[in-house]
């Protein structure tokens, strides 16, 4: 997942908060705000038929909009997509690929 580590990089601008999600998220010293997208992000992901108005709901109290949880779902999705593509033609991370 080196690309992801990337982007994260890029996103947060801050490695040791970047070393801090790797190693467990839970733990790190993330906002409320960020904490709910990622719990929601893991259940969608881990356990998606589990998913219900609740959920949603938490995101809206953390403050995102509905447009905001829209873009969530969609990028948790193609995430699972891209990867379950990657992993069943058994591809590997480029060479080239810089951490």
């Amino acid at each position: 997942m080196v690309h992801h580590r990337r982007g994260l990089r890029r996103l947060i601008n801050n490695d040791e908060l970047v070393a801090a999600v790797e190693h467990d998220w839970t733990t790190a010293p993330l906002s409320p705000k960020r904490t709910a997208m990622l719990r929601f992000a893991v259940k969608l992901t881990e356990t998606p038929g589990a998913m219900n108005d609740a959920d949603a709901d938490a995101l809206r109290a953390a403050g995102f909009s509905d447009r905001d949880i829209l873009d969530i779902v969609e990028v948790v999705g193609y995430y699972a997509y891209a990867n379950r593509i990657a992993d069943g033609l058994g591809l590997e991370t480029e060479s080239w690929i810089p951490e």
